[in-house]
């Protein structure tokens, strides 16, 4: 019975020891299963409102394959809420405002920023991916290795108010206690 048990602990030690091990992959911290591909719900965008133009008369001929002013724009969109010209998106994404551009890299642009942080970031994946047995079950460790660098979000809209910054979009502050 002895032999059997230690064999059976050994048979344990060397399931927990390979589950402990790294698979070469990059680490997976937020473990989301998905039975099928299901819905997208960022391809769904809303037309804009239908127009009618001036003059119907002065309509030009209708090119096959080009886009009307119904047609939804999310580039445009954002670009001009951002400021930017939204004549200035190009047909089939992109952006080419200079505006907008010299305005985000006011600062500088430093060559490489993308794959710079993609390597600090998988760094420091490896390095918080959690416990043995998080790791073996799969459980879900994303949340308490980015924990540090979470904001409260309350303390900031306390924080905003305090510095006179309008939050139109956050509830009204409390009521003083009378």
């Amino acid at each position: 019975m002895g032999a059997t048990t230690g064999k059976i602990g050994a048979a344990l030690l060397a399931v927990l020891l390979a589950a402990g091990c790294e698979s070469g992959g990059e680490p997976e911290l937020l473990n989301l299963r998905a039975e099928g591909r299901g819905p997208d719900e960022f391809a769904i965008v809303p037309n804009k409102p239908l127009q009618s133009p001036p003059d119907f008369a002065a309509l030009p001929a209708p090119t096959p394959g080009a886009g009307n002013l119904t047609d939804p724009t999310p580039e445009a969109d954002a670009v001009a809420a951002l400021g930017g010209s939204p004549a200035a998106v190009r047909r089939g994404g992109g952006v080419r405002d200079p505006g907008l551009v010299d305005y985000v890299t006011r600062f500088g642009v430093q060559p490489g920023i993308r794959q710079d942080l993609a390597a600090a970031d998988l760094e420091y994946r490896r390095r918080h991916r959690g416990l043995l047995f998080e790791r073996m079950f799969s459980m879900n460790t994303y949340f308490d290795a980015y924990e540090p660098y979470s904001l409260d979000q309350y303390q900031e809209l306390e924080r905003f108010r305090a510095a006179g910054v309008r939050t139109p979009a956050a509830p009204p502050p409390e009521a003083a206690a009378e």
